[in-house]
């Protein structure tokens, strides 16, 4: 690449702070190539986010068969899905259309990939397994569902401390529901359906954040839409930037290979498992740390 092309390539990335080994070899170059010919033929991100969401649930019904290669083959399927959910979001950074109803878009698209993945699965196994395959499924899909929504809010706050409140992502369920009390149900019932979902999803990670919560608060009745002190910011960040390896295994990649292996070994029920003792173990740990990081700090706003 030209000194300008890896300009371009370095803006259509995240922080570096939050970026995936994985990702930075596969996902982003594959992606940016996407997102180029994306921006070049006029696609907007949530375009490519719901060819993505089409091919994601598509993989799960491969996983339907216990037929190794046809698994396989769902395997390529749900990683060409994850190459177009890295190109949307390089698309929008590269040129500047960023939306809620993007994020959110985003966020339903992995929701809809792993519950076709979970009723494939438990359709498969159901004849040797029984109705409890179906408990087993529902118990780490609700797991899944608990551990995405923090690795997403740790990163996020993450960003927060680092760039400061515009520099991430970070939504407020107060503000949210003000928002959402003005939309009709009558007037636009998809819009208002999109904004419950999205309301319940920020106040999930709120209620499990609480200590994250106050000293968010005490920051912005402090600093208000200011930058955050670069003390302040270094200290959380040093103490932050460990754990972020945590949200990255609770996010995609690491997900996925479970996944495979689970599949590839003639075990799927494995991946549910995984889900429910070290997934979950990860998640305990990283908030405990993240909520003793948030009290500590605290005095020093």
């Amino acid at each position: 690449m030209t000194s300008e092309q890896n300009h371009r390539y370095g803006a259509s990335l995240k922080h570096s702070d939050t970026e995936e080994t994985i990702d930075l070899w596969f996902y982003r170059p594959v992606g940016y190539r996407v997102a180029l010919l994306g921006q070049r033929w006029g696609w907007s991100p949530n375009a490519i986010t719901i060819v993505g969401l089409f091919l994601g649930a598509f993989a799960g019904v491969l996983f339907y068969p216990s037929d190794w290669r046809i698994n396989l083959l769902g395997m390529v399927f749900l990683v060409v899905a994850d190459i177009c959910d890295s190109a949307d979001g390089q698309l929008a950074r590269l040129t500047g259309k960023f939306s809620r109803i993007g994020r959110i878009l985003d966020g339903a698209c992995g929701d809809v990939w792993f519950i076709s993945i979970y009723v494939c699965i438990c359709m498969r196994l159901t004849p040797s397994a029984g109705f409890w395959i179906w408990i087993l499924a529902a118990s780490g899909g609700y797991c899944h569902r608990v551990q995405a929504a923090l690795a997403d809010y740790y990163r996020n706050f993450h960003l927060f401390m680092v760039n400061g409140k515009r520099g991430s992502e970070l939504d407020d369920a107060d503000l949210l529901l003000e928002q959402y009390k003005k939309v009709s149900w009558r007037v636009s019932p998809l819009k208002k359906l999109i904004q419950w979902i999205y309301l319940g999803y920020t106040r999930l990670q709120e209620k499990l954040t609480p200590n994250l919560q106050f000293f968010r608060k005490r920051i912005l009745q402090t600093n208000g839409d200011a930058v955050i002190s670069p003390q302040l910011s270094e200290l959380f960040r040093q103490q932050s930037l460990p754990l972020l390896k945590f949200t990255n295994i609770l996010t995609f990649n690491w997900r996925a290979i479970t996944l495979f292996i689970s599949l590839m070994s003639g075990m799927p029920w494995l991946y549910f498992v995984v889900e429910l003792t070290v997934f979950n173990a990860m998640l305990f740990y990283m908030r405990q740390k993240y909520e003793h990081i948030a009290s500590t700090l605290l005095s020093k706003v």
